[in-house]
C-alpha cells in the first residue's frame, strides 16, 4: 500500500469541545436520545463489480476495476484492507477534512482479529477503536462514534466497516476452489466498504489546514442528515446451529432491538418513514415479521433489508440476499443517506444485524446467536 501523508504532526488537543451531555438522555433500558444531532458530514463507498450490477448501480463512489475484486492487491485480505483505506480517503476528500481533524476511528470487519481494519488504516495514524459485531459492526461503529461526539469527547470521528466475499468465504466457509454448495437460504457476502464522518454541531468550521470542512449534503440537497439517537442491541440466542441460516439466527436480535427502540423512545412503526435491517435476507425478513407480530408490531409496510436492496435476487444468484459488514454500510452511504437528504424520508431506523460465530464455535457445535444495534437517523433543515 502507498504511504498516506497525514497531518498528525499538527494533531493537538484542539479547542475544548462543547459539552452538551446534560441535554443527552438515557431512555428506557437500552437507548440514548441526543440533545443535539450528531451530523453525518459525508461518506465514501467502495464496492466490487457484482454489487454495482444490482439495483444501486451507479450510486457508489468507487467500483472495482477488475472482475476478481483484488483492488490492486495480491490476496483477498489485502484487498479488503484496500477497501477500507479507500473508503476513508473518499470521505476525507468529499468533506475537505484532514486526518488531523479526526479524533478517533471506529472500525471493524469480519476477519480474524480485525486485520482488514488494522492493516488498512495503519497509515492514517489516527487513534483507532477496533470493533467486532459481525455484520452489525456498521451499527456498532456509528453508535459508539456518535456517542463519543455527543458526549463532547471529539469534534469529528470516522465510523467504517468492510467485508469481502472471497475473504469471508475463506474465513467462515470453504475455499472458493473447493466449490462448496450453498443452500437456498444462505446469503452472499457483499464486497464493499463505507466510511462516515460524524461531527459535533459545535465543531469549528475550519480544518487544521484552514480549509472549510464541507457537509456533503448541504447545498446539494434540501436537508442535512444526522444521528439523533441509538438503541444498543443485546445478544439473542434462539438455538440456531446452521451457520448458513444466518437470517433466522439474526432475526430475533433485530426484533428485540426494534421493539425496544419503540418502547424506549415512546414510538411506533408509523413514527419512522422506513426501517432498515442489515442482512436478514428473504428468509430472515419473514422470521422478523413473525417475531414482531407476536408483540403486536407490524413494520411490513415500511421495512427494507439492505441484503435485499443491494442485489437483484431475481437476476443475480445470491440466494437469500446479501450479507456482510459492508452490506448495510454501503447501502446506508449510497442509498439511505441521499434519500434522507432529498427529503424523501424524514426519519429512519437503521438496524444492522450480526451473527456472532467463528470457525471454532461452529466446529464445536455451538449455537449462532445474533445481535443488532439501532441508529435513528433524521433529515435536518439546512439553516
Amino acid at each position: 500500500m502507498e504511504k498516506i501523508c497525514t497531518d498528525n504532526e499538527n494533531r493537538t488537543g484542539g479547542h475544548e469541545v462543547e459539552n452538551n451531555t446534560s441535554k443527552n438522555k438515557a431512555l428506557g433500558t437500552s437507548s440514548i436520545a441526543y440533545g443535539q444531532p450528531v451530523l453525518i458530514m459525508g461518506s465514501g463507498s467502495v464496492v466490487g463489480q457484482m454489487e454495482n450490477e444490482g439495483p444501486l448501480s451507479g450510486s457508489f463512489d468507487k467500483v472495482s476495476d477488475d472482475k476478481n475484486d483484488m483492488f490492486g492487491e495480491d490476496s483477498w485480505e489485502k484487498a479488503e484492507s484496500a477497501l477500507q483505506k479507500e473508503a476513508v480517503a473518499l470521505t476525507l476528500s468529499k468533506t475537505c477534512a484532514q486526518t488531523a481533524d479526526i479524533r478517533f476511528l471506529y472500525a471493524g470487519d469480519l476477519l480474524g482479529q480485525n486485520i482488514a481494519s488494522s492493516f488498512g488504516l495503519v497509515d492514517y495514524n489516527i487513534p483507532l477503536f477496533g470493533l467486532y459485531g459481525a455484520c452489525s459492526t456498521c451499527g456498532e461503529s456509528l453508535a459508539l462514534g456518535s456517542m463519543s461526539v455527543a458526549a463532547g469527547y471529539a469534534d469529528r470521528v470516522i465510523s467504517l466497516t468492510s467485508s469481502h466475499f472471497a475473504s469471508a468465504q475463506k474465513e467462515f466457509r470453504y475455499p472458493l476452489e473447493y466449490g462448496g454448495q450453498r443452500p437456498l437460504y444462505a446469503s452472499w457476502t457483499v464486497t464493499g466498504s463505507a466510511a462516515f464522518l460524524l461531527q459535533n454541531v459545535s465543531a469549528p468550521g475550519k480544518s487544521v489546514s484552514g480549509q472549510t470542512v464541507k457537509n456533503e449534503y448541504e447545498g446539494k440537497y434540501q436537508y442535512k442528515v444526522g444521528i439523533t439517537g441509538v438503541t444498543a442491541g443485546k445478544i439473542e440466542d434462539f438455538g440456531i446451529k446452521d451457520s448458513f441460516n444466518m437470517g433466522c439466527a439474526m432475526a430475533p436480535a433485530a426484533a428485540w432491538t426494534i421493539a425496544t427502540n419503540f418502547k424506549d423512545f415512546g414510538r411506533k412503526a408509523q413514527d419512522y418513514d422506513a426501517i432498515f435491517t442489515g442482512d436478514l435476507g428473504s428468509v430472515g425478513q419473514q422470521a422478523l415479521f413473525s417475531l414482531l407480530s407476536d408483540q403486536h408490531i407490524d413494520i411490513s409496510d415500511r421495512h427494507y433489508d439492505c441484503g435485499l436492496i443491494i442485489y437483484d435476487t431475481e437476476k443475480q444468484d445470491v440466494h437469500a440476499g446479501g450479507s456482510g459488514c459492508g452490506c448495510s454500510a454501503v447501502v446506508l452511504s449510497a442509498h439511505i443517506l441521499p434519500k434522507l437528504a432529498k427529503g424523501e424520508w424524514k426519519r429512519v431506523l437503521f438496524v444492522p444485524t450480526g451473527a456472532l460465530l467463528n470457525k471454532t464455535s461452529f466446529n464445536e457445535g455451538q449455537n449462532v446467536p445474533g445481535i443488532a444495534h439501532g441508529i435513528v437517523i433524521e433529515a435536518l433543515k439546512n439553516e
